[in-house]
This record gives structure tokens, sequence and C-alpha cells, in this order.
């Protein structure tokens, strides 16, 4: 039997797009001979539809969807489609209204499988929509037994993962009713490092209950979140025999031996030779559909010379083509002159369009209109801040009048500390680097001046030059200076990042430890960091949580990201208090 694993990139809400996408992928399965195709979890509706799952014309929509796909597809293949099934019990048993589902499809609806466990932590919130499903899910096609999962049904080994809070193992429950390969359709969001643990955690599976293992997943940016795609498949023996492309629509095919009872060698697409490259190439990705799905076309940043602005300047340039890129520089009396020539140089380099914008006026008008209110007070915070909104407005303006999305060039680590302003750097319809720590920052951008077939793929700017030295000059993509410079926001004469915050390489291990790794300020100061620089940082990521809350979405690239994921109040005084709960000195007042 041959099995073909569709890698779609659904739209979300888009149901006759994406039942297209699954028909083409069917014609394409049933024309290498496949028996079954595998699509992943609510390919139908896109994953995650959130609330329009409330919308009840949405569910019936996806009922009418699903059975004229039925008619359309081709004859003598199967097809697993992910949908939600109406929960007709639920009123009476005070249950969620619907359930999480695949369909099979097989000249008619002959089954419908039900998501067993549903994930409520990080991004997942299903259980708020589904009700979970009561029985092991499994199947007959052509006198195989295919077991049948939805994505986290496989994340519950309890030998792999010790103990955990299900008290179900649905792989588990499929090896005792021994059927003869597992097929996993999944909405997997990409973070780094995720896909080495997803094979390690199914190869485990896979060895433990000597069952080959099917894994098909989405592709594609949907909001905030990344997937990655990248399905894989097992053997028995937990060897890896299949994997896909990430980042990138893909169709594989590979097939069962029913005599051996077991997945035979198929192709096996290599991964990624550094965490740098799989970051941008999903970055890319998360940019190109994000803007085609919200139905731009071109893109606008603030090019400021910095390290921020030349990186997500590169990742819109791939993902979108140089010719739909705009960079405008704003110069202030503080900008100095290697600011200008950087950004110049980067965008020559890019082959992108820029316009230079001067804000000294905007900000001398400022100053008068300000001048009595703020008389016998000193330059600061105020007027530096008014600076970064005189250029956020010319963005935004820019963006309304030519239909642009403007995308903000903020780092994880600004936003965590909130060295961004409020109505300013942070405007934008995308924060594209937001989940990006500066110094992850540097070591992608390094990345990408020894790769050269960007510069091929994706600005061609190699042949838009004759001479050896015009070659050279532009063979780097971001420019050397723009990397070895001290990093600043240049609000004022001479300032620097480190001004005001700790060098980035302190910076961000401590975020990690705080953010990523739920670390206390002792376990933190333990690791050898100064105590007094722990607290601050501490006290700086919890009093930037209001602007967090305002700051346009961030493409999700980690475990740990700001945003659908991240649920912190903004009013609390809990870092206020904690270092003196560690010390026990806590008073409670009456």
């Amino acid at each position: 039997m041959k099995i073909a694993i569709a890698q779609i990139n659904p739209t979300i809400g888009d149901l006759p797009g994406n039942a297209t996408k699954i028909l083409y992928a069917a014609q394409q399965a049933a024309a290498a001979g496949a028996r079954l195709l595998l699509t992943p979890e609510l390919s139908l509706c896109g994953y995650p539809p959130r609330d329009l799952l409330l919308n009840p014309s949405f569910v019936e929509a996806m009922r009418i969807t699903l059975q004229q796909l039925v008619k359309d597809l081709p004859p003598n293949l199967a097809v697993l489609v992910g949908t939600v099934e109406k929960n007709q019990e639920a009123h009476h048993n005070g249950e969620k209204p619907l359930y999480n589902s695949m369909a099979l499809l097989d000249e008619g609806i002959k089954q419908i499988f039900h998501k067993r466990l549903l994930p409520t932590y990080d991004v997942f919130d299903e259980s708020r929509y589904f009700e979970p499903g009561l029985q092991a899910n499994y199947f007959t096609l052509d006198d195989i037994d295919i077991g049948v999962t939805i994505c986290e049904d496989l994340w519950n080994d309890e030998e792999f993962w010790g103990k955990r809070s299900y008290t179900n193992n649905p792989i588990a429950d499929l090896a005792i009713l021994g059927v003869d390969f597992v097929v996993n359709l999944s909405a997997s969001p990409y973070s780094v490092k995720k896909q080495q643990f997803r094979e390690r955690m199914l190869r485990h599976s896979a060895i433990r209950f000597q069952q080959p293992i099917i894994y098909a997943n989405q592709v594609g940016g949907n909001d905030d979140l990344i997937f990655d795609g990248r399905s894989f498949a097992l053997n028995s023996r937990g060897e890896l025999i299949c994997r896909a492309r990430g980042f990138e629509t893909d169709l594989v095919i590979v097939e069962f031996d029913e005599e051996r009872r077991d997945l035979l060698q198929s192709t096996v697409v290599a991964e990624y030779e550094s965490e740098d490259e799989e970051i941008w190439h999903a970055l890319v990705s998360g940019v190109r559909d994000y803007a085609q799905k919200c139905r731009f076309s071109q893109v606008v940043l603030g090019l400021s010379g910095g390290i921020d602005s030349s990186l997500v300047a590169a990742i819109a340039t791939a993902a979108l083509g140089k010719e739909n890129v705009f960079g405008v520089l704003m110069p202030s009396p503080y900008s100095s002159e290697h600011s200008i020539s950087d950004a110049l140089a980067l965008s020559e380099s890019l082959g992108i369009k820029t316009t230079t914008l001067p804000i000294g006026q905007l900000m001398q008008g400022y100053d008068n209109t300000l001048a009595d209110l703020f008389a016998g007070t000193q330059f600061g915070l105020a007027e530096e801040n008014i600076q970064s909104r005189i250029r956020g407005n010319l963005l935004m303006a820019i963006a309304n009048k030519f239909g642009y999305l403007l995308l903000s060039t903020g780092n994880k680590s600004e936003m965590a500390v909130g060295y961004c302003t409020l109505y300013g750097d942070m405007n934008g319809g995308l924060a594209v680097i937001a989940d990006v720590p500066k110094t992850r920052v540097y070591s992608i951008s390094h990345w990408l001046n020894h790769h050269s077939p960007f510069l091929n793929s994706c600005t061609d700017a190699i042949n838009r030059v004759s001479t050896t030295n015009a070659i050279n000059r532009i063979s780097t993509i971001i420019p050397e200076n723009v990397l070895t410079k001290a990093p600043s926001a240049e609000l004022k004469p001479g300032q620097v990042d480190q001004d005001s915050l700790p060098p980035y390489e302190i910076l961000d291990d401590i975020l990690q430890r705080l953010i990523h790794n739920h670390q206390s300020a002792a376990q933190i100061v333990d690791a050898g960091h100064d105590a007094q620089i722990v607290d601050r940082v501490i006290q700086m990521v919890a009093r930037a949580e209001f602007k967090r809350r305002q700051a346009p979405p961030g493409l999700k690239i980690t475990d740990r990201a700001f945003g659908t994921g991240w649920r912190m109040p903004i009013a609390s005084n809990w870092f206020s208090v904690k270092n003196a709960y560690q010390s026990k000195t806590i008073a409670i007042h009456k």
C-alpha cells in the first residue's frame, strides 16, 4: 500500500481554497498510485481557527464543503481530512459543542475519528471549543488496520515523559488492538529544535510498541504561529524512513510492505545545518504568509542602519521580493553618518527602494509646542520618545497611503525589558523578530552573510553589478559595520544601548533563564550573574508588560514567546515582593 502525505498550507477560514488544496494533493497522490492520503489536523479550515468555531454558520459551511469534497475526490483513494464534528450530546450532558475530528473519505464519509487529548498549554486552548474523544481510533483499508491519532494524541507516552497529566495513552491503546501502523495528523507549530524533539519522541514510541508511525504536519504561517511541515515516517524499529521539506508544501509517498508489516525506505530530506539557518527559513515563511494571507503585497519598514532593521529588511526581501520592500531612512540631528551610509549600503545589497525623510524640523515643531509646558525640565525620555513616535507616525502614514504592511523591527531582548517606544518603533502590523533575542539577531546575520545563495535566489544582486570590486563589496548582505558597531537607538548624542541595559550577552542569558527556564532570582544569581543586575532586569520585564500587550503580533520561533502563549497580568506586584519571599522576610500588615 502506498500512503501519501499532503503537507499543505491552509488559510484559516478559506474553506473552498483549502478544499481545493486537498483535492489537488489527492489528484497528485492518485496519479502516484497511492491508496491513502493523509492531510494535517483541521486541514479543511486551517489551524488554529480559534473563535471562528463559535460561529454556527462557519461550522455548517465546513460540513457542506466536506460533502462537496467527497464528490470531487478521485476514485480508489481514501483520504483523511481534518474537520470539526458537532457533539450531538453536548446540550444534554453539559459538554463542549464540537469535536476536533478526522473524516475518512472513501467514496463517501466512511468514518469520523475524534481527537482524544486536547492541549491547553502555551498557544493551545482546545478545551474552549472541543469535547475529547473517548475511543481508540482505527479503520481497516484493504485488510490493513490503520490507527488514527490527532496531534496531541501522540504526545503522551508516559515512559518517554515520566509523569503526565493525561490518564490515557492513545498509541498504547492502538498497540493493544494490534493495528498495522499508526498515522498522526498534526498542526504542530514551529519552535527551535522542535523537529529533533518530535522525531526523538515518536522514535521512542515506535520502538516501544514496535509500530510504524507516519506523521503529517501542517506548513505555513497563520498569524503569529509558523508551521514547519517536515512530516516524517518511522518504521517499527524507530528508523527514519521519510522526511518532507521544511517550511514548504510537499507531497511525499511512503509504502507499507504487507508481508514484512513495515514501512519501506523512502526519501529523507536533510535537516538544516544550523539553528540560524532553520530560524531564517521560519521567519521568511512567517512574513510571506502573514502578508499574503492578510492580502498585502508590499511592506514598508524603517531603516536605521542598525542590525535589527537590517535583518528584518533581508527577511522581507527573501519573503516577498525586492520590488515589494520599501525602506525609509528618518535621520535626526543625533543620527551618525555611518547610520545613514550603512542603511543605504544595505538597501543597495538587497536591491530595495528607499526614501529619506529627515525629522529634525518635526522635532523642532514638537519642542516649540511643548516649550512652555516642559519649561524648567531636563531633556529625557519624553523627548527621546517623541523622536521615535515621529518616525512611527511617518511610517504609518506611508503604510496607510499606499496600502503597505508596516513591519516593526524590535527584537525579543528589547520587548522583554521595554526598551522600545509605544506608538513609535512598536508601530506595525507584524513584529518580525519579536521572538529573536539580540544575540541571536547577530548570529543569524553572520550566517546570512556567509550564505551567498540568498543573493542569487532573493536579490539577484550579483547580476546587477559588473566589476570585481562591486561583487566583493555586495557579496555580504548586511554591511560589516552594522555587525561591529555598538548598537544604539541614537536618540541623544553618543547614546548606546548599554547606557540603559546590561551587555546583551548577559541580558539574554538572564532572560533565557527567567522567561524560558522559569528560574528564580536566586537561581539566576547562583548561575553567576550579579544580583543587582538580575533584580533590575526582573523589574524591567514586569514593568514592560503593558507595552507587550499593545504590540503587533510577533512571529513565534521559541517555546516561550510573547503573544498568544504569554498570559501575564499587567497590574501585578509579584516581582516586587518575590525577593522578600525568597529571603523569608515578608511582612503581612494588618
